[in-house]
């Protein structure tokens, strides 16, 4: 690999790292004839990089120079840090490499703005158009859209890319101008509203013509920053909500505020990222898309922030005292799903074996329920209802002590499964021993 290049991806992929607003494909794109690579839709292959993110694309920028000068952004240009650029042809020929390789399944590109958002974007979009028409490349592509882009510019690099994202970064529009006074969120919903209707657009098309170019198949996403703005998760979670309704989002991302400019004085005083919080809001955000429960139950205006010592499904239980138990023989699917320690698939098979027989606790664990916690919440012609001889506070206090007993201290000497500071030491020496081939 050529010095040059090699740190330029020392520099832009370390960059990257702060924008989590990607994932596996959930597209399929078949190989053309003499060409490499595919795009399933199950997903691609995992691997981790050096913050512990799973992930399996090549995750860079195009550039690290910005127009812009974000409060938030370690890539803001009153920083003093090494800058770095790409040309179209330096990206391709590492997606490409890196591709036969085998070190990677697909290309995660974002960048700062380069001059202009409409410069930047066509130097993205070349990219995504090298690699599909000059190089046959048929993994998975997914491109950062600029907001401010021309819309012949996004629709362009809708055509090649798998996915494209526009990035709100702070929930609301006046923090944002707070902290980022060139950016607004009218800029971001624009280009996100044209996605999406190039992707229904597309839909319609392809059912007429069967080889009409798809638009962006694997749809589009999102990402918030979290701890940044004093905005409560109730503001978070019906912003995603909307978004997922109005935009048919395929997912919203939580990134915790990392404190890469404690400098600034517009910004928290913290010197971790908030991870539980961000761990609830992901669970929170499943309830929404799997579970069929909608913000206002999560969250509510007596209830703003998410219970940071239990999971937002327990909380609503516990909130929601008087619904309980159920009985698991007679109760609706909606219901059901509303029990702890009972998923989606455990509900969908509560629902066909009960057609059959009453189901006992035996039947239960065997479909899968977690009778720990569901044991609180159901009842059946086996079970008593026992839930109203404890209090809420008392039931959240025996769990949480439950589950502290459940975890075993490691000892000393062994390899803790989440030990970040060795992981990160062989995640560095395979990327030395990569970059060296």
């Amino acid at each position: 690999m050529d010095q040059s290049v090699e740190k330029k991806l020392i520099i832009l992929a370390d960059s990257a790292k702060y924008d989590v607003s990607c994932a596996s494909s959930g597209s399929s794109r078949g190989n053309a004839k003499k060409g490499i690579g595919t795009s399933v839709g199950c997903g691609i292959c995992h691997s981790f990089t050096e913050d512990g993110r799973c992930i399996s694309l090549l995750k860079v920028l195009m550039t690290n120079h910005c127009i812009y000068d974000c409060a938030y952004c370690i890539n803001r240009r009153s920083n003093d840090r090494p800058r770095a650029t790409f040309t179209p042809k330096e990206l391709s020929d590492l997606t490409v490499g890196f591709y036969r390789r085998n070190y990677i399944e697909g290309l995660f590109l974002s960048s700062g703005v380069l001059k202009n958002p409409d410069y930047t974007m066509e130097r993205m979009t070349r990219v995504a158009k090298m690699l599909r028409l000059q190089e046959r490349y048929n993994g998975y592509i997914h491109l950062k859209a600029i907001p401010g882009a021309s819309d012949e510019l996004i629709h362009e690099a809708g055509i090649y890319a798998d996915r494209l994202s526009v990035n709100i970064e702070i929930p609301t529009n006046p923090e944002l101008k707070r902290l980022a006074p060139e950016k607004n969120h009218a800029d971001v919903y624009k280009p996100m509203g044209q996605i999406h209707t190039g992707i229904l657009e597309s839909k319609e098309e392809r059912k007429r013509y069967r080889k009409a170019p798809a638009f962006a198949p694997a749809g589009q996403s999102t990402q918030l920053i979290v701890g940044a703005t004093p905005e409560n998760d109730q503001q978070i979670l019906s912003l995603a909500t909307n978004l997922y309704q109005k935009q048919q989002l395929k997912r919203v991302y939580y990134s915790g505020y990392l404190p890469v400019n404690e400098y600034d004085q517009r910004l928290p005083a913290i010197k971790t990222p908030p991870l539980v919080r961000e761990n609830r809001l992901y669970q929170s955000d499943w309830l929404m898309r799997f579970y069929r429960f909608k913000a206002n139950e999560i969250v509510s205006d007596a209830h703003p922030f998410l219970d940071l010592d239990v999971d937002p499904k327990l909380a609503y239980a516990l909130r929601n005292y008087h619904l309980y138990p159920i009985n698991v023989n007679t109760a609706d699917y909606e219901m059901i799903l509303r029990v702890p320690g009972i998923g989606v698939q455990s509900a969908q098979r509560i629902i066909q074996a009960r057609r059959f027989r009453n189901l006992s606790s035996h039947h239960l664990k065997k479909i899968g329920v977690v009778m720990k916690r569901a044991q609180y919440f159901i009842t059946n012609n086996e079970l008593p209802a026992v839930l109203h001889d404890i209090s809420p506070e008392h039931l959240k206090h025996q769990l949480l002590s439950a589950e502290v007993r459940k975890r075993k201290p490691v000892p000393d000497g062994q390899l803790k499964l989440f030990d970040f500071t060795v992981t990160n030491k062989l995640m560095q020496t395979n990327r030395e021993r990569f970059l060296s081939q």
